[in-house]
């Protein structure tokens, strides 16, 4: 039988979209996304942590890869941007506000397709899984990255980026099921890129063997940051350029490491 492709795989059934923490890897998420939606692939459902959280919120919330991209291109510094004393740089009432302002709806509970991102509990240490409440809250927290944003009060507990401990965002995928029952599918988009607090080899930078999930990574993009948002629109354009590349790569086996994407499975 001959390997079949990524497209031909995303064509056999719903999926879930997982998306994967990278400091500000939102573009390159937005631009996965933008291809899936143009090509008539959109997963079913979605779950992510931090930067991956923000753009599964918005999606599963019902603004368009188009919209996303648009948001994301006009985006400056100021519009997050919000000094003040506290367990970390940034207060995060802007990004809350920008959040709010962006969704289409504002609640897990409204959204067109199920919701799950990842934070992380400090007192607990320990990931959590959020899939209710308001939604806001919850994709700030997912990326109140640690020193750089303050925590996040939710639900009784202060919570903080869920990269810390999920980075595959991959804590809020659908369970798998009993043995011998057939693998939930989860398409995982994995941001390449080593954060400067990450050892080289950590598990957390390892694309993850799980049963069902085929993952797209893409390579060599430009590592952005608050101080280096101008190359969003390239980072956008490269990522959309890997995924359209990848959809025509095998679904199994090893990633072949060529200049933009690659495409490993089961």
């Amino acid at each position: 039988m001959a390997t079949r492709t990524l497209r031909e795989w995303l064509e056999q059934g719903p999926y879930t979209l997982a998306l994967s923490s990278g400091f500000f890897g939102f573009f390159a998420h937005a631009g996965l996304l933008s291809v899936l939606e143009a090509e008539g692939l959109p997963p079913a459902r979605f779950c992510g942590s931090s930067a991956g959280a923000l753009v599964a919120g918005l999606s599963a919330a019902g603004l368009p890869a188009t919209g996303i991209r648009e948001a994301l291109l006009v985006l400056r510094r100021e519009d997050f941007w919000d000094p003040r004393p506290g367990l970390g740089l940034l207060r995060g009432a802007r990004f809350r506000q920008k959040l709010e302002a962006l969704l289409p709806v504002q609640t897990f509970a409204a959204c067109p397709r199920p919701l799950a991102v990842s934070a992380w509990d400090p007192m607990a240490r320990k990931t959590v899984v959020l899939r209710e409440g308001p939604l806001a809250p919850a994709i700030q927290a997912s990326g109140s990255v640690p020193i750089l944003f303050q925590p996040v009060r939710l639900g009784g507990r202060w919570l903080l980026d869920g990269g810390v401990a999920d980075r595959h965002g991959l804590a809020g995928a659908p369970p798998l099921g009993a043995p011998g029952q057939p693998a939930p599918r989860v398409l995982y988009h994995h941001i390449a890129s080593r954060s400067p607090w990450r050892r080289a080899g950590s598990p957390a930078l390892q694309i993850p063997d799980r049963p069902g999930l085929v993952a797209v990574a893409l390579h060599g993009l430009p590592r952005l940051g608050p101080f280096r948002l101008e190359r969003g629109d390239e980072v956008l354009a490269l990522a959309a350029e890997g995924t359209r590349a990848a959809l025509g790569r095998p679904a199994s086996g090893r990633p072949a490491e060529e200049r933009l994407a690659a495409v490993e499975g089961q």
